[in-house]
């Protein structure tokens, strides 16, 4: 809240500090909400972070992989199959990268795949900014239950892919469980705070360079070529009759910040990106998705950070009222084209499509690159499946 706050009052001083035009959207919509809404998620991260190192730290994750192994042996895995998965956000805020590295200790090449496949579905650090911003937005009441049930279906359907896979394309016998297990200790503090400042600056790093040109990118793609002149000259007619007609000081204001907010909303439509977007939207309206969701999740394919810092450079520039205070969640609540299942649909394509591109080429190392490209065009259909599934039957049985 207190980061929130901060970036907040960053984005109002740098609204009165730079003139309007270009150089101001670029500041305040591109780079301060574009970033800050990933970096508002640090101290949440940085907790995360602490648990899963005092696990560590005190030996107890070999043990889960010993447990695990009679589980896992059921879906064709093996026991050193939990740790990829735990490193990956098995126990949510990890990420992919690492644990698709750790598959290297998978002997069988063929266990190794399925895990090297389904790891990427697990909540990683990446994922949980989106989850907590839509949980923030629509589930305020069942915030702990819903981050729960998120875990537990990344485990449910890391499981039942790989079933699948080692019973079709990658088939063979798995291999047996041999390890040693390491002695209980109890982690120093010392070593829980270095683990976990290691990885909250590697997220810190990634919101300051990855995000940030993305950001960028993307504030460029949403902005340009603009309105044409007669669409700009017929809002400008609109708040000059506001001006003329409209005696109440209140209401007037009011007036102008909705023709803004059209505006803002219609020079969207017409961006790059807005073309993109509207282009998908066709496809995506099965799953609820419009066309600046769609805008999100084409640059959550770099990083799952950016559908965040996307959605705030998107209801930034479509919201252009310096004085409002409301934040990215309560935005997206207001907005009508959301609602529970569109939330939820969104929440399980972020779980489960493809990979972020640094996760990408790690599996491409690990395994070959036809397997990369299999991971993110089956990882996006079942995701794209199940979201259309989930929105289609909820909106007909509930609404």
């Amino acid at each position: 809240g207190w980061l929130e706050s901060l970036f907040g009052w960053i984005s109002a001083t740098a609204t009165l500090l730079i003139p309007e035009g270009l150089l101001q959207s670029l500041v305040v919509s591109g780079i301060i909400d574009g970033v800050g809404g990933v970096m508002g998620f640090v101290p949440l991260i940085a907790i995360m972070f602490m648990m899963i190192s005092f696990l560590e730290d005190s030996g107890y994750m070999a043990r889960v992989a010993y447990m695990l192994d009679r589980v896992l042996r059921i879906f064709g895995l093996h026991g050193y199959s939990a740790m990829p998965f735990i490193i990956s956000g098995g126990i949510a805020g990890g990420c992919a990268v690492p644990g698709v590295m750790a598959t290297r200790t998978l002997r069988s090449p063929k266990e190794k795949l399925a895990t090297l496949l389904t790891a990427p579905f697990m909540p990683c650090g990446a994922k949980l900014p989106v989850f907590l911003l839509l949980i923030a937005a629509f589930f305020t009441e069942y915030k702990a239950q819903m981050m729960f049930s998120i875990t537990l279906l990344a485990w449910i359907m890391a499981l039942l892919v790989a079933k699948l896979v080692r019973s079709t394309v990658i088939r063979g016998e798995s291999t047996p469980f041999i390890m040693e297990l390491p002695p209980y200790r109890l982690p120093t503090l010392r070593g829980v705070f270095i683990h976990t400042w290691e990885r909250t600056w590697q997220y810190i790093k990634k919101a300051g360079t990855v995000i940030l040109a993305v950001s960028i990118l993307l504030w460029a793609a949403m902005t340009f070529p603009g309105l044409p002149e007669q669409q700009v000259n017929q809002f400008e007619t609109e708040r000059l009759a506001a001006l003329s007609t409209i005696e109440d000081r209140a209401e007037r204001q009011q007036t102008l910040i909705e023709i803004n907010n059209r505006q803002g909303q219609t020079a969207l439509r017409y961006s790059l990106a807005g073309k993109i977007g509207t282009s998908l939207e066709p496809l995506s309206q099965l799953a609820g998705f419009d066309w600046r969701t769609n805008i999100a999740l084409v640059g959550g394919f770099a990083a799952k950070e950016v559908i965040v810092s996307t959605f705030g450079t998107a209801y930034s520039l479509g919201a252009v009222d310096p004085d409002a205070a409301d934040t990215l969640s309560s935005r997206i609540a207001a907005d009508p084209s959301w609602n529970k299942f569109t939330a939820l649909a969104m929440i399980v394509f972020v779980l489960l499509y493809a990979p972020c591109v640094v996760t990408v080429v790690a599996i491409a190392k690990e395994s070959t690159w036809s397997w990369a490209i299999f991971a993110t065009v089956f990882n996006t259909v079942l995701g794209f499946g199940m979201a259309v599934a989930i929105f289609q039957i909820g909106t007909k049985l509930f609404s």
